[in-house]
């Protein structure tokens, strides 16, 4: 079923849009300085809308000076005061997340849809599976899908009241299953657009993990519009990995998609250490790109010839494919990482100025 579209400062999100990639900040807003220079770090590596915590009027009061600063699409994110959303708003950002566990008032909430009507920005209802109110909650206190597709759509009635239909619904929670039964059931219910998340994934590896778990269902269903990765620590890596479970899906093209063989007894060289120089080269390339790096001849050579950039590995030396082509031949080992980068760094220009 083909949503409703919703525009965010210039980014559609539903409709017949691509799925569009989001991260937050994890700066202190008040600091403009390190939050532009973040959210620019994000926009190079592929983020398309970007959101900043509210917590204090002096976090709303620096939103101008980072918006005149940024060229990505900037969402406010807001708990607990419905004034700090109206400051936003008056800020100028081209969307508010507010959450339905706490702010409740279908009075103060009225009063940010009309702001947010004149000046024509969305809102995203974000309910999250730790803060969900007291009412919404299982016999024992737990949070539930149920629950968290109650609390959001609670609130988008008061949006719906006001003739607001600029929505974007999320119901993030750090269960899996619980988090992919949520957006399940809210579908039936309503066609606003979906971002769709994990929230507190973890780290990077168990974070990665589950994200790439939770999301691939979810978008291998057709239920998700706009993605956050969660992650701890850089932001960045959040954009690299939904850009790389999009890759996975066929849904989006962005940077390189990687087949790295697992290794084996037939494999001499040190094919671990080469992929990981390799990545972490090539982590700015965005133009879509196969490369192959494979230890031995017994499936190195079809998956060396099918990938844009291929290597396959023999006793301490490699053997370097272009596009379906031997480029090299015999390149010792500790060459090889150079090798690689330097032929896809080739075709990256040639598509560029192609």
């Amino acid at each position: 079923m083909t949503r409703r579209a919703v525009n965010v400062g210039g980014v559609v999100i539903g409709g017949e849009a691509p799925i569009v990639v989001q991260s937050m900040t994890n700066t202190d807003t008040r600091d403009v300085e390190a939050t532009v220079a973040q959210i620019n770090r994000l926009h190079a590596a592929g983020c398309e809308i970007v959101r900043v915590a509210v917590p204090d009027q002096a976090a709303a009061d620096a939103l101008p000076a980072i918006k005149e600063r940024i060229s990505l699409p900037l969402v406010a994110d807001i708990h607990f005061s419905h004034r700090l959303a109206l400051a936003a708003i008056e800020a100028g950002v081209d969307k508010l997340r507010l959450n339905p566990g706490n702010i409740t008032d279908p009075d103060k909430i009225g009063e940010v849809v009309e702001a947010a009507k004149a000046a024509g920005i969305p809102i995203r209802v974000g309910a999250n599976s730790g803060s969900l109110a007291p009412e919404f909650r299982g016999p024992h206190g737990e949070a539930t899908a149920e629950g968290m597709v109650e609390s959001a759509l609670r609130e988008v009635r008061i949006l719906e009241k006001h003739g607001f239909h600029d929505i974007v619904i999320s119901l993030k929670g750090t269960d899996v299953p619980m988090t992919i039964a949520a957006y399940r059931m809210i579908v039936r219910e309503v066609d606003y657009p979906l971002h769709i998340g994990i929230t507190e994934a973890g780290t990077p590896w168990e974070g990665a993990i589950r994200s790439a778990v939770g999301l691939g269902i979810l978008l291998a269903e057709g239920l998700g519009d706009t993605v956050r990765v969660s992650l701890t620590g850089d932001p960045v890596e959040e954009v690299h990995v939904a850009y790389a479970i999009l890759r996975a899906l066929g849904l989006r093209q962005r940077g390189i998609t990687y087949r790295v063989c697992p290794t084996c007894g037939r494999t001499e060289i040190d094919l671990l250490t080469i992929a990981e120089k390799v990545q972490a080269e090539l982590k700015d390339v965005s133009i879509p790109l196969t490369v192959a790096l494979m230890g031995c001849v017994v499936n190195g050579i079809g998956e060396a010839s099918e990938a844009d950039v291929g290597l396959v590995g023999g006793a301490g030396v490699g053997t370097i494919y272009v596009r379906g082509k031997i480029a090299q031949r015999n390149v010792p080992e500790d060459e090889l990482p150079d090798a690689v980068v330097s032929a896809v760094r080739a075709l990256t220009k040639e598509e560029e100025y192609a």
